[in-house]
């Protein structure tokens, strides 16, 4: 595919939207990455990294090396994530921390529209791709009522961590930041990545290399062998999934981890303004809706501004 240097700049900036989603536990920048239509291409240019690519590169053949693995894409997909996740961790931590409310809401509404958005993908609906679609819904729904774990920070399981939430991370509907949170590294993680802790961040990402090279190669050829009931099945995880971004909640069971800091081991859903009457600040059920809205209202609006990029780069 021939892409100019402005199609390039877009490609980063869709990676920064992944990005600044995989920061976030409840969304996943496989849902970002599938709305701006590089989903497909995303896994396979990750999945072209095997041994006859490898070979190439050791070989001394860097330009066909380059051509094999689709190198300009990825570079720049991963270019914006990564410039997502190490300008925004420190924000979203505050945001979460400060507005969870208001944060939580914004990604309720976004989700909602991902998984109208990847349904309508779907070519053809039967009884196999509706049983599909209630697995995937089941299967989220059970991740999301996990109780989060306590952080393993030896180097071997920041290791392992990172190759199993990056598996997370490419598919729509499946956090890979929550991952981290049931995995009790979310906080970890985040908080190496905003100091820059580079052995820790070296060990996470070179998990995450291996993890997401095998994983893309699962899901490279379910897209191409069952290519509906495979999305059914994310659509389904998006769906899941909402039940872990609501954003009414409240905590039932606490622990004490070992520096001494209250963590929340188990929290259930509430009404929408229970919390604002209690606290008497009922305008923030309003303000919570309107980023819903807003929330809803962007995706459509980048697959918009998506189909239009699309067609200018054809002509």
């Amino acid at each position: 595919m021939n892409r100019t240097i402005k199609d390039y700049i877009i490609l980063i900036l869709k990676g920064m939207g992944m990005g600044a989603a995989d920061v976030v536990p409840g969304v996943s920048g496989g849902t970002i990455a599938f709305i701006t239509g590089i989903y497909e291409e995303l896994i396979n240019s990750i999945k072209s990294i095997n041994l006859n690519s490898i070979k190439l590169f050791f070989t001394g053949k860097f330009v066909e090396f380059w051509k094999a693995i689709n190198g300009t894409f990825l570079i720049s997909v991963f270019m914006g994530v990564g410039i997502s996740i190490f300008s925004l961790a420190k924000g979203l931590d505050y945001l979460l921390n400060n507005f969870p409310i208001l944060v939580w809401s914004f990604f309720f509404g976004l989700i909602i529209a991902s998984a109208i958005y990847v349904g309508r993908t779907i070519e053809k609906w039967n009884f196999g791709t509706i049983i599909a679609g209630i697995i995937g819904i089941a299967v989220a729904y059970f991740i999301t009522v996990i109780s989060p774990a306590e952080a393993n920070t030896s180097y071997l399981f920041i290791f392992i961590a990172g190759s199993i939430a990056i598996c997370a991370m490419i598919l729509p509907g499946i956090s890979g930041s929550f991952i981290l949170v049931l995995l009790g590294m979310y906080k970890f993680i985040l908080e190496a990545v905003g100091n820059l802790e580079i052995a820790v961040i070296l060990t996470f990402m070179a998990g995450a290399a291996i993890g997401i090279i095998a994983f893309s190669n699962v899901l490279s050829w379910l897209l191409k062998k069952y290519h509906n009931i495979t999305i059914a099945v994310l659509a389904g995880f998006m769906v899941g999934s909402l039940n872990k971004v609501w954003p009414w909640k409240e905590v039932t069971k606490t622990f004490i981890d070992r520096h001494g800091e209250i963590k929340t081991l188990a929290e259930r859903n509430i009404l929408p303004g229970t919390f604002e009457q209690s606290t008497g600040n009922e305008a923030l059920l309003l303000g919570a809706i309107s980023v819903a809205i807003v929330g809803f209202i962007l995706i459509f609006a980048i697959e918009g501004i998506t189909k239009k990029v699309g067609s200018h780069s054809r002509s």
